[in-house]
């Protein structure tokens, strides 16, 4: 492997930076369990503010995050509706089954694409032994839809739904961020359509640890209850509160540069009919290997042998990501080695 790394894994390879090591290692802390974490009250108070609503609690892990916002939208024995491909039912270990008792139904995966009509369709009422439908969630941007944001026309349409249907509405936005660079829509205005919202910020915000439940101040009282089950109480966990303000205050505008990279990686790779850069939205580029020479598994290999490190995301499917520890070099790098491979 080659002496430099360009590791295009995820976002969440990412390394504190030395300002953010500095402001963890300054942190004023506290026993959280007793509610008296100093800094995470200021990072839970601020991050729900940013989002315009009344509190939020710190979570070690997005996966906790979401898990405990279904507990708060969706009663036991009852339904939650998602895509197919949502994170919430693809890669949180069917913990919404296991530790909630909730059942889930799907629509099929479209990335960002919705159709809300079709959703209302599924929606089905208490009554003949069916199980009822109590909250609705989506995915903000779409990890596995390659970065795609969801229209906020979309999202509004899904809020009247809920309303008029008397159901519930979750974000999964670990990467709303990117949503809210990308499109110029405030994170108040997505965060007025929902009632729970869990946001990342050890993702492209570049933190070493961390997600926020958004919501009510009721809600947010439960959900402290929930993460205390769910093993997720913390002592002086103000030191990663730390970095989560750190990140919120300097690391939210500097996205747009990721976003720039995936664009650039896509256009240099677009000549080998693996990648549309139009489809490419914000931080991921997703490679279409179906007409390639080498599966994703093979590529992986490959390309990890000449020091670039990518994700395989299907039989013929890989995702590159960009983000904060991504220097050019590694661009240029990464879209050189790429090219031989699959030339």
């Amino acid at each position: 492997m080659a002496d430099r790394v360009a590791d295009l894994r995820s976002d969440t390879v990412t390394r504190p930076t030395p300002a953010m090591r500095l402001a963890m290692a300054e942190a004023p802390v506290g026993d959280d369990v007793f509610d008296e974490d100093p800094s995470l009250h200021e990072l839970q108070s601020y991050g729900a503010s940013l989002f315009g609503h009344e509190a939020a609690l710190f979570t070690p892990s997005g996966s906790m995050a979401n898990q405990i916002a279904l507990q708060l939208v969706v009663p036991r024995a009852e339904e939650l509706l998602c895509d197919a491909d949502a994170h919430v039912v693809t890669y949180e270990m069917g913990a919404a089954a296991a530790y909630s008792g909730i059942s889930t139904r799907t629509w099929p995966f479209a990335g960002g694409a919705l159709d809300p009509a079709a959703i209302a369709d599924m929606i089905r009422q208490p009554g003949g032994y069916t199980v009822p439908t109590r909250a609705i969630a989506v995915e903000q941007t779409h990890n596995r839809g390659g970065g795609s944001i969801i229209p906020l026309a979309d999202l509004q349409a899904l809020r009247t739904i809920c309303d008029d249907n008397g159901l519930l509405l979750h974000c999964d936005g670990a990467r709303i961020w990117h949503a809210h660079v990308a499109t110029g829509v405030p994170l108040a205005e997505y965060g007025r359509l929902f009632d729970t919202l869990s946001v990342c910020l050890s993702k492209g915000l570049g933190a070493p640890v961390g997600s926020l439940v958004i919501g009510s101040a009721a809600r947010i009282a439960e959900a402290r209850v929930i993460r205390k089950r769910l093993g997720g109480g913390m002592r002086q966990a103000g030191i990663l509160a730390a970095a989560g303000l750190y990140a919120l205050h300097h690391h939210i505008d500097r996205l747009a540069d990721d976003h720039a990279k995936a664009r650039h990686l896509a256009s240099a790779l677009a000549p080998l009919g693996v990648v549309d850069p139009a489809r490419v939205e914000t931080n991921l580029v997703m490679l279409d290997l179906r007409a390639a020479a080498l599966d994703a598994a093979q590529l992986t290999a490959a390309a990890r042998d000449l020091g670039v490190l990518v994700s395989p995301f299907g039989p013929r499917t890989v995702r590159l990501t960009t983000h904060l520890d991504l220097t050019d070099d590694d661009v240029t790098t990464t879209a050189s080695v790429l090219t031989k491979l699959l030339t």
